[in-house]
């Protein structure tokens, strides 16, 4: 269903051109999937005040792939969170599960976004899925009109899914016996 549905995304309307018209995943949308809250605080990250240096979380930039980087900032088994090993799970389930990275290693980039995280702020975090769905969404349809077919697919493809889930009702065989048009 995922491939089929990248197929009618128009990137000029950022919306999927079905025969029913045009649809897309909203803020709202994302809010009412994923229970993030519709209001928080604008990440900045170029004007966001680094309260716990990089420096000082020790984080091992060359471990970069996921399995590495979780060997490397792995606390033991019976003491409690570091700051260190949470921002570094937040990293990492940020670039692999949330944000779904194609290069399969941990970027820097997420650190101001994990300590914010880390810190308890409010962030609007909703708008940053959304707009990587979109940009996620322009590339595997650009990628899937090559001759070559479709490679490494990335991104938070798992929030499309569940919204193509939420917003076609399903048919069922009650439906297909009783109403056979369908």
């Amino acid at each position: 269903m995922l491939l089929s549905a990248i197929f009618f995304w128009n990137r000029e309307t950022r919306a999927f051109e079905f025969p029913c018209g045009f649809v897309c995943p909203t803020l709202l949308d994302v809010a009412a999937i994923i229970g993030l809250a519709p209001t928080r605080d604008r990440l900045h990250p170029d004007l966001f005040e680094e309260e716990i240096l990089i420096k000082e979380t020790s984080i091992s930039w060359e471990k970069k792939t996921y399995l590495a980087f979780i060997n490397a900032h792995m606390g033991q088994g019976n003491t409690p969170v570091s700051t260190l090993e949470h921002i570094a799970f937040l990293m990492y389930w940020l670039s692999a599960c949330v944000f779904c990275t194609p290069s399969l290693q941990v970027p820097k980039y997420y650190y101001i976004l994990a300590q914010a995280l880390h810190l308890g702020k409010k962030i609007f975090l909703r708008k940053l899925l959304l707009a990587s769905l979109y940009t996620c969404l322009d590339e595997a349809s650009e990628s899937l009109s090559r001759d070559s077919g479709p490679r490494n697919l990335s991104g938070p493809l798992w929030l499309v899914q569940l919204w193509l889930n939420a917003i076609f009702e399903k048919k069922t065989f009650f439906n297909l016996h009783f109403h056979p048009e369908l």
